[in-house]
């Protein structure tokens, strides 16, 4: 009979509908629990998407590894892009040695592009067209409005060189050292304020210091083609060279043993900037003669160092005028 289990031969199997069946006593509670959200494909180890993932990643360390230091320094010696139009046009004006300009097709041009054209065209400089795409390519934010000025690298000056063209000029030298100095655009606005003020030149370290990028080109406004920049292996050994020679080197800071309105900035003269946040470093205010701050009427502590060096760039052009 069906259901009759007591028939020969029947067998009642634990954990059947039939009769009385003992619970889990909640062991299986956490098998209910929610698992999270889903993994990405990439993210799952059995995926096809995983496994492509993880080939592309072998591919790029390897071919990174195989790299010589060589193709390494070629990239990072390639061109600089300077972009903006207002940009453009003032490096094309100061005579930057560019090699291409870049003009985004289906742009809306105004008088600066169309002078841009017919400088680079006057100059010789490759004009090419160029897709918002490719322009997007040469900007970490996108603000290209559609005009890109190819440069090539910077060719530094040597600090030896840059002293004896100062000398050479007829006037008393007027150079900026700069140290600490990270931010290329504080680069480019002291090199657009020495050139402003009637400076000879900048000199920044070699190592751990902001270079003439292109970001640096734009901020100079195109000061940097035509304000000599040397790069010193040594800034503190440059500065003591210079001091032997009988140029005096003051140092900003807020904390300075002078103000601005008693230093006599007529003379040979380095004014060494440090960062705003480090200042200058101790071997480099060891060497300077006198440490220079600047008289401040409000209640900031300190202004931006591409700033201070303008005010005081600004003081010691007034002075030579006057005397």
């Amino acid at each position: 009979m069906a259901g009759n289990s007591r028939r020969k031969g029947a067998v009642r199997k634990d954990g059947t509908k039939k009769g009385q069946v003992a619970g889990s006593g909640g062991n299986r509670r956490r098998g209910l629990e929610g698992r999270g959200a889903t993994p990405k494909a990439e993210d799952r180890p059995y995926h096809a998407a995983h496994k492509r993932a993880r080939a592309a990643s072998a591919s790029a360390s390897g071919a990174g590894r195989g790299r010589s230091s060589a193709a390494k320094r070629r990239d990072e010696d390639g061109p600089e892009y300077v972009l903006g139009r207002n940009p453009v046009v003032e490096c094309l004006r100061a005579g930057v040695p560019a090699t291409a300009l870049y003009v985004m097709i289906g742009g809306t041009p105004d008088e600066r592009v169309s002078e841009a054209v017919k400088m680079a065209g006057d100059k010789g400089i490759a004009i090419l067209e160029a897709s918002r795409a490719e322009l997007d390519r040469f900007s970490s934010n996108g603000l290209h409005q559609g005009v890109a000025l190819q440069v090539p690298p910077y060719e530094y000056a040597h600090p030896d060189d840059l002293m004896a063209a100062a000398r050479d000029s007829g006037t008393p030298p007027l150079l900026v050292a700069l140290d600490n100095i990270t931010d290329p655009r504080n680069l480019g606005a002291v090199i657009r304020s020495t050139a402003a003020f009637g400076g000879h030149g900048v000199v920044i370290p070699a190592r751990r210091s902001a270079s003439v990028s292109a970001v640096a080109w734009r901020t100079s406004a195109g000061a940097a083609a035509r304000l000599p920049v040397a790069q010193a292996p040594n800034l503190t050994r440059t500065l003591k060279d210079w001091a032997a020679d009988g140029t005096q080197l003051v140092g900003l800071d807020a904390d300075g043993d002078t103000t601005l309105d008693e230093y006599d900035g007529s003379g040979p003269t380095v004014v060494v900037v440090g960062s705003e946040g480090k200042g200058l470093s101790r071997l480099v205010r060891e060497s300077c003669d006198s440490i220079l701050s600047i008289p401040m009427a409000g209640p900031v502590e300190s202004l931006n160092a591409s700033v201070a060096a303008g005010v005081v760039l600004a003081e010691f052009a007034r002075q030579r005028r006057t005397r």
